[in-house]
């Protein structure tokens, strides 16, 4: 088999030409119609006749992007000039925010060809030096350089050695010079959004030849960072401009005007890898957070990813936590809307009926303050649905409502915001919208695997829908990930384990909540009834009860019948048999029919 493989793989040199739309979900966003529409137009005046004049060969269209092939490095950097140069003609007088830029790169190299496609390092450089390009600029690989710089009438710079992802060895780039002048719209940041800063990983390995390493860590740190919609993430390049300098924190953080520093190291000894990382308030200088990880060296570029993986969640976690402890300390007159945001899932994660409440009216007050906050309506959509499943209101088809309607307004507000798409996923799952709560919570993890928050919801889904093995798998990414769970973490994966009937782990899990909501109680009713501890079960069914006869707007009663349409609503089973499940662990612990 691996004979058959190798003789369907072949091996030619090729030049590859690799070009993507700049800002394109910006685009999609604000005409999706019209900006499909210019770009199909685009590449019928311009792209095509230009690869028929150079015999270029499309490979694949990637929804922004184009991977060409060209047998000629000469026609292959020819071609991006001209088609950067037609590009800006046809720019020309349209809005700056309706252009149609591009970044191209180009490489000549060692592909591999099956069938129609290509694959290997060639193609990967070329893709590498298209994302590190200019908008409307071009990045040519030193290998294509060296066979057209005398044979195209442009400028070259040499920019130096780059390290790209994923590519073992440096690789010489040259941007094209002449190019016409490009001005793209810079996106709206919030400036009330903390910035953090990556500084350049520390090789210590004392071997020059591992700087690729420690330069990509970086790079791949600030990529998965940039995932969380609530952090502004300083750019690779203002970042690395401190590489090597012997700065103060404190001095980094004024001249990059940012709240936050990450910085580390990475020292490889033998098979032996060692990173370290740790977060730092730049105005102090104090640590926030630092860790130690030790790994073996087996696949060199997966340990990469994991560790830039693990690194992102954790700071991203960290650094909304500080703001949460910063916004309770302000005075009510110095709140701003983000400020309020920070204070009210502060209070919403305490789950009290009290927290939740001051949590619903502070998001509520957010919303007036900036109506085009998407965090606010989610904030707000998230504790209605919070009161209700508790049931801490009376008027809760009215909740259910409000709830449904601000967490679709968060969304429409932006459709990236990941905290947005989770809430609004979490109240499609209470109303037993399944499939569409798995679309929007799918849309999540795909949008930052790092969110461990939205990952835990997802999980949360898969629990109610009859896949609690994958919800397992799923929390334990997340204890990979960032080993500081939120509070409610144990209760989804305690539920995930009862419902596999695994009843000593969900009793273990459950135990680690510090402050457990009354329906852990519930649970773990059911779990010592199922382990034939009945003396644990009464006592703990007895706490039930009497917590909820407290705390409960309207309290169901004393029969397992009463109860019915509360656990129906509070943990969304849509397998009858799980549902049937529970009830029978609070019948056998001794709630009566």
């Amino acid at each position: 088999m691996f004979l058959m493989a190798e003789e369907r793989a072949q091996r030619r040199l090729a030049a590859i030409l690799a070009a993507d739309v700049v800002n394109y979900s910006r685009l999609m966003a604000a005409d999706e119609a019209g900006a499909l529409a210019a770009l199909k137009e685009r590449r019928k005046r311009i792209l095509d006749p230009l690869l028929a004049q150079y015999q270029g060969r499309i490979v694949k269209v990637m929804g922004d992007g184009v991977l060409v092939e060209f047998a000629s490095a000469v026609n292959a950097v020819q071609c991006a000039v001209e088609l950067q140069q037609a590009m800006a003609v046809t720019n020309e007088g349209r809005p700056a925010d309706r252009q149609i830029v591009l970044r191209i790169g180009v490489n000549l190299g060692d592909v591999m060809v099956e069938g129609g496609d290509l694959y290997g390092e060639g193609v990967n450089i070329a893709a590498r030096l298209e994302a590190l390009a200019d908008p409307g600029g071009i990045l040519v690989s030193g290998t294509a350089y060296d066979h057209v710089s005398n044979k195209v009438k442009v400028g070259f710079e040499d920019i130096g050695a780059q390290t790209l992802k994923n590519i073992a060895q440096p690789v010489r780039a040259y941007r094209v010079t002449g190019m016409p002048a490009v001005t793209v719209p810079a996106p709206k940041v919030a400036l009330d959004k903390p910035a953090v800063a990556v500084l350049p990983f520390t090789n210590m390995s004392g071997d020059t030849e591992q700087e690729y390493f420690s330069d990509g860590i970086t790079e791949d740190i600030i990529t998965e960072l940039s995932r969380f919609h609530s952090l502004l993430v300083i750019a690779r390049n203002s970042s690395f401009a401190f590489k090597g300098r012997p700065l103060k924190v404190q001095e980094i953080g004024r001249e990059l005007g940012v709240a936050y520093v990450v910085e580390g190291s990475v020292r490889r000894l033998g098979d032996r890898l060692r990173l370290t990382a740790q977060l730092i308030e730049s105005a102090s200088g104090s640590h926030i957070w630092a860790e130690r990880y030790d790994r073996d060296v087996h696949d060199i570029f997966n340990i990469q990813d994991e560790l830039a993986h693990a690194i992102a969640a954790t700071i991203g976690a960290k650094v909304e936590a500080v703001g949460r402890e910063n916004a309770a300390k302000l005075s009510p007159s110095a709140l701003k809307a983000h400020d309020l945001v920070l204070r009210a899932k502060a209070h919403a994660l305490k789950y009290t009926r009290n927290d939740l409440e001051q949590a619903r009216q502070m998001a509520r007050y957010a919303i007036e303050l900036d109506p085009t906050s998407a965090q606010a309506p989610a904030c707000y959509a998230f504790c209605c649905s919070v009161i209700i499943y508790s049931n801490w209101t009376s008027d809760r088809d009215q909740l259910r409502v409000e709830a449904f309607d601000a967490a679709k307004r968060a969304v429409a507000l932006d459709a990236t915001d990941n905290y947005a798409r989770w809430v609004l996923g979490m109240v499609y799952l209470t109303r037993r919208e399944y499939e569409e709560a798995r679309i929007h919570l799918e849309k999540v993890v795909e949008n930052n695997p790092n969110d461990t928050e939205g990952r835990g919801i997802f999980a949360m889904l898969l629990v109610a829908i009859g896949e609690a093995g994958a919800a397992i798998e799923h929390f334990e990414i997340m204890k990979r990930q960032n080993p500081f769970d939120l509070s409610w973490f144990p209760w989804i994966k305690g539920l995930a384990y009862f419902t596999l009937r695994r009843y000593g782990m969900a009793i273990a899990t459950f135990k680690q909540m510090p402050e457990p909501h009354n329906e852990v109680r519930g649970y773990l009713a059911a779990c010592h009834a199922y382990l034939g501890k009945s003396a644990e079960a009464k006592a703990m069914l007895e706490e039930f009860l009497r917590v909820a006869e407290r705390d409960m707007l309207v309290f169901p009663g004393h029969r397992l019948t009463d109860w019915d349409d509360y656990w129906r609503n509070t943990c969304w089973y849509k397998r009858q048999e799980d549902h049937d499940h529970l009830m029978d662990g609070l019948r056998k612990a001794g709630l009566p029919e």
